[in-house]
């Protein structure tokens, strides 16, 4: 049995030789070549000026003969006519007579044809290839050497991937022009080892991606692949998971190979492959013969509820379409030869008899077309024949009474791609005639002619042919002898009464310019599944938007978990590979499929926080005003004469300054509030303790004159003195703010440190150094007016202002400096909080402190505001 011809060139050349030294025999005392031995094959023949060649499959198998070369010719036993096949033949014999009634095409011309039967069988079909290229003539004579035209120019076949690899590997070698109208294998497009080789149907190449494009269009990410062990399936498996890999459409939950013959073990084994697997879509790049065992196992281990998708070898088998396997493969979605119509086909096909093709060589095979097709024999008839019941052949019976497969021309697929094919081959011999001599493609600018055309020279003008057929589909090949390539999408539709039905839903199809195109009629597919709807097919389920995919170890690529984005980054597709990180100012959603603004914290006017410390700063400055309000009414009154009116009302002035500067410090941060801030709480505040500081060392001076020869300190602490203290220690003050802002300014800063979802909106200091003299600064006069006032604490008043003030620098000292480690350790807008918080603390406890009880004595208690009660404790106990 021949094995894998296409690898092996060089065997086929032995071969070829061989074959050719027993054709054309010569010696110096001979003047002519004479065939020593002959083969007879099955076949049809029709002289014509050009002759071309056919291959087809007429029977299903045969009995392979001797290949030793005997006395007596052989000829192949051949069995199961096959009525498709013989359909096939059939429109190549009319496509050539309906060229020769073209005036138009090949003028003066007439084509002629011969057709073998391969039999289904790789060595018949190449041993008829053989016979085709080299002539059946029983002599050739001789000028000077054996050399002629060869009788075949161009050969319409073969049937089948593997017979066109084995076939074409030799004609290539002499550029003999082959066109296939069925083999698809890819590999034949390799225009190194087939450069010879056309087609009119699209390479498996073609029809892998277009079964990728069926997937990628429902969503099937996971499926079964089972292919015939054959180059036919090989290949295609070979290139589907290539082309499935570079798409990233999906994956393949398995691979099996389908085995030749009768082999139930694999087979039960690849079912149960396929029924326990997850995948509910399996794809068959088979032949028929395949499928027939396949499902047998399937229907006996019961395995439903899968979605097929079929190639065009299958596609169409009528077989395959039975009440008892439609429960499983009704739905089923393939791949199909182009449709196209022949006009007058019908006609032709309806002239066949026995009796009127006596013509045509090849009688035989319409004996046997009209034996198989009426059930009947032609005498003499078989032994036994008659008397078993059967039926003698008239030669009066009617293909138009007969139901008959032949006769149906409502689905010519592969009959279409014969009917090109021929086309092809003669539009290419057109063209070669029309050639103008001195201007033609070929050496010296000569052009072929058919006394002495070369087979080459046809390869020449096939691979620049262009036509349309009446169909209006346009026939061109590319670089790789491939057809423009296009297929049907069928679905196998089951109809209520058990029948089923094959019917085109869509086309895919490459286009020049807009590339590979495919269109569905999703209304009119037919799905095997109680939701009438495509079933699901994938390894995991989608990842939604806002999680990403992980690969399980050991698994395709398809077989992964959906991890959720990290806080921070996002996936707004579905099945991300990774998560994105948001930009700076953004966070991502709850979903994390999408970032948002991060919120900007800061100490707002409208939460409670700032509320409530925005009412108690007006407040305190409403207090402030109050009380200054009580001191100028009873400015004369002794209590607020003794404890130098101006020093307290300026005192009040500051301390309203206090509780009023804590506002800049709530509300979004600007470049003039951050400036102004520290600023205004800095001066505020030394104004405030220098009128505390004056005061006490005032109460001081008015003590130290009480005593002999004190009175001359008093000078030092005048009116003009004490102003001149208080802005001088003021400006100060002014003076390290200005310094501050000037080398280091504060300045609003978006700060993402302390929380990842926020933006924490506040004013850095700029210089820490700066922000540390104001506070130091702040706390040494605090510091001296306290220690001060502790000295002055016991002065013998009745209303001794120096212990307020003592109590008052200890409330102010214990606020700043718990406010320091607070201030520290607080995030964000709770750093702005804490220092509003001592700064109202602070000015409300020297409120309370300095004022409350000069209030309390003007308000309530009116009699002891006499310059006798304050003067002396004694005094009023013995007026009382």
């Amino acid at each position: 049995m021949w094995t894998f011809l296409g690898t092996n060139l060089h065997l086929f050349t032995i071969f070829y030789f061989y074959y050719s030294s027993s054709v054309c025999w010569s010696s110096v005392y001979s003047t002519s070549c004479r065939l020593q031995r002959q083969f007879h094959l099955n076949g049809m023949h029709k002289p014509g000026d050009v002759i071309l060649g056919g291959l087809f499959e007429i029977h299903f198998f045969s009995v392979f003969p001797d290949l030793s070369f005997t006395s007596e010719p052989q000829q192949p036993t051949c069995h199961g006519f096959d009525v498709i096949g013989f359909r096939l033949a059939q429109t190549m014999a009319f496509t050539i007579e309906e060229i020769n009634r073209n005036p138009s095409l090949l003028p003066n011309v007439t084509l002629g044809y011969s057709l073998y039967d391969n039999c289904n069988v790789l060595g018949i079909g190449f041993r008829a290839a053989l016979s085709l290229v080299s002539g059946k003539e029983e002599k050739i004579i001789l000028q000077e050497s054996c050399a002629g035209t060869p009788p075949v120019l161009g050969i319409v076949g073969e049937s089948s991937s593997t017979r066109s690899i084995a076939v074409s590997a030799v004609l290539g070698l002499y550029k003999v022009p082959m066109v296939s109208y069925i083999s698809t294998c890819s590999c034949l497009s390799n225009r190194q080892k087939f450069p010879s080789f056309f087609r009119t149907i699209p390479s498996d190449a073609f029809q892998v991606r277009a079964v990728i494009q069926v997937l990628k269009h429902f969503g099937w990410t996971w499926a079964g692949l089972l292919v015939s062990d054959d180059d036919y399936g090989l290949h295609a498996a070979r290139s589907f998971q290539s082309d499935l890999a570079q798409s990233g459409g999906g994956c393949l939950a398995y691979l099996e190979v389908l085995p030749w013959g009768d082999d139930p073990d694999e087979l039960r084994r690849i079912v149960d492959v396929m029924r326990k697997s997850t995948a509910r879509v399996v794809i068959v790049f088979a032949h028929e013969g395949h499928m027939i065992d396949l499902m047998e196992e399937v229907v006996r281990q019961n395995v439903t509820g899968l979605q097929w998708i079929a190639s065009e070898a299958w596609t169409s088998t009528t077989v395959l379409q039975t009440p008892r396997l439609m429960p499983y493969l009704g739905g089923t979605l393939g791949i199909a030869i182009r449709r196209g119509e022949i006009p007058g086909l019908r006609d032709f096909l309806l002239q066949i008899h026995p009796e009127k093709n006596n013509d045509i060589h090849g009688n035989s095979m319409v004996r046997k077309f009209w034996e198989y097709t009426f059930k009947c024999k032609f005498a003499p008839p078989p032994a036994g024949w008659v008397e078993a019941g059967g039926a003698l052949c008239t030669g009066q019976e009617d293909l138009e009474n007969v139901e008959t497969e032949f006769m149906d021309i409502s689905n010519l697929r592969p009959e279409y791609n014969v009917y090109k094919a021929v086309y092809a081959l003669a539009y290419a011999l057109h063209d070669m005639l029309q050639c103008e001599p001195g201007r033609g493609p070929f050496s010296g600018h000569s052009c072929g002619s058919l006394q002495r055309l070369e087979p080459w020279q046809l390869v020449y003008y096939l691979e620049k042919v262009n036509f349309t057929t009446s169909f209006g589909d346009q026939v061109s090949f590319d670089e790789n002898g491939d057809v423009l390539p296009i297929y049907d999408i069928m679905n196998w539709l089951w109809l209520p009464d058990g029948r089923a039905e094959v019917q085109s839903v869509g086309e895919v199809k490459r286009s020049p310019f807009k590339g590979e195109e495919l269109t569905l009629d999703e209304d009119k597919i037919y799905w095997n599944f109680e939701s009438k709807k495509p079933p699901r097919s994938v390894c995991s389920e989608s990842c939604p938007p806002g999680t990403r995919m992980a690969r399980k170890k050991g698994e395709p690529v398809c077989c992964f978990d959906c991890i959720p984005c990290s806080e921070g980054k996002i996936s707004n597709e579905t099945d991300s590979m990774e998560c994105t990180s948001c930009p700076d100012d953004f966070w991502s959603s709850p979903q994390r499929d999408h970032c948002v603004p991060k919120k900007i914290e800061f100490l707002s006017y409208q939460e409670p926080l700032g509320i409530f410390l925005t009412a108690m700063s007006l407040l305190g400055t409403f207090i402030c005003a109050v009380v200054l309000g009580i001191f100028i009414y009873h400015h004369k009154t002794p209590i607020v004469r003794a404890n130098n009116s101006e020093l307290s009302f300026q005192l009040l002035v500051s301390l309203k300054l206090c509780f009023l500067c804590s506002l800049l410090f709530i509300g979004r941060p600007q470049l003039w509030t951050c400036q102004l801030r520290h600023a205004a709480f800095g001066i505020s505040f030394v104004l405030c303790v220098s009128c505390i500081l004056v005061k006490t060392m005032v109460v001081l001076a008015v003590f130290k004159a009480s005593k002999p020869g004190g009175g001359a300190k008093l000078k030092w602490f005048g009116a003009v003195q004490q102003r001149g203290t208080v802005l001088t220690l003021t400006l100060i003050q002014a003076a390290i703010c200005t310094v501050w802002i000037v080398s280091a300014s504060p300045a609003p800063h978006k700060n993402t440190q302390y929380y990842n979802d926020k933006i924490v909106y506040e004013c850095v200091v700029g210089s820490t150094v700066g922000f540390a003299v104001l506070l130091g600064y702040i706390g040494l006069l605090a510091t001296l007016s306290f220690l001060l006032a502790f000295l002055a604490r016991n002065l013998p008043d009745n209303f001794n202002e120096a212990k307020l003030i003592t109590f008052s620098m200890l409330i102010f000292c214990a606020v700043w400096v718990a406010f320091v480690p607070a201030y520290i350790s607080s995030p964000g807008k709770y750093a702005d909080a804490v220092e509003v918080f001592a700064i109202l603390a602070s000015s409300f406890g020297l409120l309370v402190a300095l004022f409350g009880p000069k209030c309390y004595i003007i308000l309530l208690r009116p009699e002891r505001n006499t310059k006798k009660a304050i003067m002396g404790r004694d005094t009023i106990k013995s007026s009382n």
